[in-house]
């Protein structure tokens, strides 16, 4: 019966276990390339290969000041600060015409009366609520695809070009079909989001599917696994740090796609909200939505930046 292995790729098991049994052991080019990837035992007994940049991380951990969070934080403020200072001394000296520049106290009086109608709420709502929808399916489809081309010459041989050539039709030529195609309801709204946020995941994990270590593969193999198995345990680990990279790419594809989808003859979100504010020469507004789309996008990402730390905890 195979016998599992610790963290640090020696064998452990009951004592007097016969290592030299079929299949115990990982192949000595497997077991001898400690850099390239570890065997870890699971409670079933089964083993996973942890790719090393899943381990530590895909970096060291910064030192000094650099590796304090309240200093961290603050230094990502800097910028912001400074430009909304600037911003500021640029329209309170009459430097730009009100009328093309608002100040940052015209903008907040806008959100404010917004605010107070009841309809920056529910701009922000429907906007998220179709950004994370359209992320998630799309999201969910590249990383299947993408398996299935990383995974499979046929597969890249089939899929690729078709893709390929998919992935370099603008956004907004899109806009037409759908419309046709599926209205003008959420439904064409939500999948020109899918396709935004489709092929940054599909791209990454192909593309490190393909450069996985074979030996970590071999590695796996010899302990039974197969299939959807392999791909869970020792694949999908492996390009985790490429699929995080790619979620992030995503989420930031579905926030730029969402101004275009709320080009659909839609009443509420702010790609509506920027649009409408256009045509009114609301330029207060404008700024608004562009400064909510920002936080929104930031505030995602850090909560996928959250998510990856969790899965890089859970395959360390």
């Amino acid at each position: 019966m195979p016998q599992p292995f610790d963290p640090r790729g020696t064998q452990v098991g009951a004592a007097g276990a016969d290592a030299s049994a079929p299949g115990a052991a990982v192949t000595g080019a497997a077991a001898g390339n400690a850099a390239a990837g570890t065997v870890v035992a699971s409670e079933a007994g089964t083993s996973a290969v942890a790719h090393p940049a899943v381990r530590r991380g895909g970096q060291n951990p910064p030192r000094g000041l650099l590796g304090r969070r309240w200093a961290v934080v603050t230094l990502g403020l800097v910028l912001p600060v400074l430009a909304l200072a600037v911003w500021q001394a640029v329209t309170a000296s009459g430097l730009v015409p009100a009328y093309q520049l608002p100040g940052p106290g015209a903008v907040w009086d806008a959100a404010t009366d917004l605010l107070g109608r009841g309809e920056l709420g529910r701009h922000v709502a429907i906007s998220t609520q179709r950004v994370l929808l359209g992320f998630s399916i799309g999201a969910l489809a590249g990383l299947a695809v993408g398996a299935v081309v990383g995974l499979s010459r046929l597969g890249d041989v089939l899929l690729t070009p078709t893709l390929a050539a998919l992935r370099a039709v603008p956004s907004l030529a899109w806009v037409p079909l759908l419309i046709l195609w599926l209205k003008i309801g959420e439904e064409s709204k939500v999948t020109l989001i899918v396709i935004g946020a489709f092929f940054p995941v599909y791209t990454t994990v192909a593309a490190a599917l393909r450069h996985v270590d074979p030996q970590l593969v071999e590695a796996g193999r010899s302990f039974g696994l197969r299939g959807l198995a392999l791909f869970r345990t020792v694949q999908l680990p492996a390009v985790l740090p490429s699929l995080v990279a790619g979620l992030r790419l995503a989420l930031a594809q579905s926030w730029l796609f969402l101004v275009a989808a709320e080009l659909i003859a839609s009443s509420m979100g702010l790609g509506w909200l920027l649009t409408d504010s256009q045509q009114n020469g609301r330029v207060d507004r404008i700024l608004l939505a562009i400064v909510l789309l920002a936080l929104l996008g930031t505030l995602t990402n850090g909560l996928v930046g959250l998510a990856e730390k969790r899965l890089l905890r859970r395959w360390a």
